[in-house]
């Protein structure tokens, strides 16, 4: 891949600062992961270097992130539950990631990327906050100086005995990550926050040995592969492993992109959707093989590598080798880090994913989409981060339609052209015949015909009174779908054999070809019976042309 030498500069210092900021969050993200520090730090390192190298988006800076180190919390939770322990249960935990990463590529040559467009705002921002709150409520008892309960239910269920059993020490450190990494951007924002008071305050609680949880013990040196425990896997419930996979695959692919548009609205570019999808399924997939846990597009590395200068992918190999080298020669020290303090940075993490924006306009904006976010967020937390994007996705469609056919029989009308009243009659339904105003019946359709009008249309079909002809007018619709056809052959059939003579005026391509390809042109309606606009129509019945009008 070709170097943009003259953006090396900006390249070196994004890349370099974003693997500052990435650090802390590396480890404190394979901690809360069930797999330890390293292996956020490994899981940083890799999907870092692979996805900037082949994904689609140029400053993209990837590693663990709060949506995915939930899931994979979970993952391996309940891997450990299922087989005793984390050694035993490593060849299905590898093998999940790994799938997860082949799912990703999938979903980018199958070009399935370009979809993420179509997520409703609703649903992302119920999501997303959702993830806040629960790396937030995740942090609970490390802030407290405990182990924290791998479920919701039962963190909050825990907190009455909890509160019983508090270390201060760790509530101060705690206490004072979180106020370093909000007050010290007033002093500098040329060193990040979360790196200050990581540094600061394992010095404090080094020299002072002050009795808190440390990280203990990281691996030395280069990461080893772990490709052997996949002999070690059970095939035979191979839904177990599919399922995750395929969670971690989507959850990844919508975190991803969702960085990715913001990185095009920071730099004006536009990324290549289903490229970027390869990109972080090639990283996520030699994640698995050396045992670190799966990442994806992390928005605030990005911004912060942009702002600092990062224009190309470059970039992001920058930031991986920067964390590489704290791999190989920082060991030593990084075990000392305090949990507590890790705990303060990730609530600092949590609290920045919700979208406040979002919530404040809750009373604002259309109650649908309130109740979405809200249903969203809810399961979130409390089921299922799949499951809730899944039902949100529904909700939103479903309650989507529903507007949309109530705009479209809203707009539509039907009647005698002499008795539609100003606002329903078209601009040139006007100066006509007696025997056309009171004997021709007009039916106006504004908008697509789709699956959600159809009962509408039924409905105002069923409602017809005795007429001889029928004028459907369709300039207005540009697309009707397969219920819609079906809708207009029952019509029609119905009509035809009550002796009512249906015309089509200003059929659109789409509309006529579909009505074509069902035989319904012209088996039930002539071509004879379709104008190209409604004065030909008109004048071919006051011509006569076998239309009898006599009353």
């Amino acid at each position: 891949m070709p170097i943009n030498t003259s953006a090396l500069r900006g390249d070196f210092f994004g890349g370099l600062t974003a693997g500052v900021v990435a650090l802390p969050l590396a480890l404190a993200f394979g901690l809360q992961s069930g797999m330890g520090a390293i292996a956020g730090l490994y899981g940083a390192i890799a999907i870092g270097m692979i996805a900037a190298w082949f994904g689609g988006t140029p400053t993209q800076i990837s590693g663990p992130t709060g949506p995915m180190t939930v899931v994979s919390a979970v993952v391996i939770g309940s891997a450990i539950e299922m087989f005793g322990s984390l050694e035993a249960a490593m060849g299905t935990i590898i093998a999940i990631f790994l799938l997860a990463g082949v799912f990703q590529i999938l979903l980018g040559v199958f070009k399935i990327g370009q979809y993420i467009r179509y997520m409703p705002y609703p649903v992302v921002s119920g999501f997303m906050s959702g993830i806040g709150v629960i790396i937030i409520v995740l942090q609970i008892f490390p802030f407290f100086g405990h182990v924290s309960p791998k479920n919701i239910p039962s963190i909050f269920t825990g907190i009455p005995e909890l509160l019983e059993q508090i270390n201060a020490l760790s509530v101060i450190l705690a206490s004072a990550t979180i106020v370093i990494i909000y007050l010290f951007p007033k002093i500098t924002k040329a060193i990040p926050s979360a790196l200050v008071a990581l540094i600061i305050l394992t010095i404090v609680a080094t020299v002072l040995k002050l009795e808190v949880s440390v990280i203990g013990d990281i691996p030395k040196g280069l990461p080893q592969l772990k490709l052997s425990t996949l002999n070690s896997i059970d095939l035979s419930q191979p839904m177990l492993i599919i399922i995750p996979a395929i969670t971690l695959a989507a959850l990844g692919a919508i975190d991803s992109l969702l960085t990715s548009i913001v990185a095009d609205n920071m730099t004006k570019t536009q990324h290549k959707s289903n490229k970027e999808l390869v990109g972080q399924g090639l990283g996520n997939i030699a994640v698995a093989a050396i045992g670190g846990i799966p990442g994806a597009g992390a928005t605030m590395r990005t911004v912060v590598n942009i702002n600092s200068g990062g224009t190309t992918r470059l970039s992001g190999v920058i930031h991986s080798i920067a964390l590489l080298i704290v791999l190989l020669g920082a060991g030593a020290y990084a075990k000392l880090i305090p949990l507590p303090v890790l705990a303060g940075i990730l609530i600092t993490v949590g609290i920045g994913i919700i979208d406040y924006k979002g919530i404040k306009h809750i009373p604002h904006v259309p109650r649908a989409d309130s109740v979405i976010m809200l249903v969203v967020l809810g399961l979130t937390v409390f089921v299922d981060l799949l499951q809730a994007v899944a039902v949100g996705m529904v909700l939103a469609s479903i309650l989507f339609m529903k507007k949309m056919s109530d705009i479209a029989s809203s707009k539509s009308s039907s009647g005698y052209i002499g008795d539609f009243v100003k606002e329903e009659a078209w601009a040139d339904e006007t100066d006509l015949s007696d025997a056309i105003q009171k004997q021709v019946y007009i039916k106006h359709f504004d908008g697509p015909i789709f699956f959600g009008f159809t009962t509408k249309f039924q409905e105002m079909h069923r409602a017809l009174p005795e007429v001889k002809v029928i004028i459907m007018r369709m300039a207005r619709v540009p697309y009707i779908d397969q219920s819609g056809i079906y809708a207009i052959e029952d019509a029609v059939l119905d009509l035809k054999a009550k002796g009512i003579i249906v015309l089509i005026s200003e059929i659109q391509e789409q509309p006529k070809d579909m009505l074509k390809n069902i035989s319904l042109i012209p088996n039930l309606i002539p071509e004879k019976h379709l104008f190209s606009d409604f004065w030909t129509c008109i004048n071919a019945l006051e011509n006569g042309n076998n239309f009898d009008l006599t009353p």
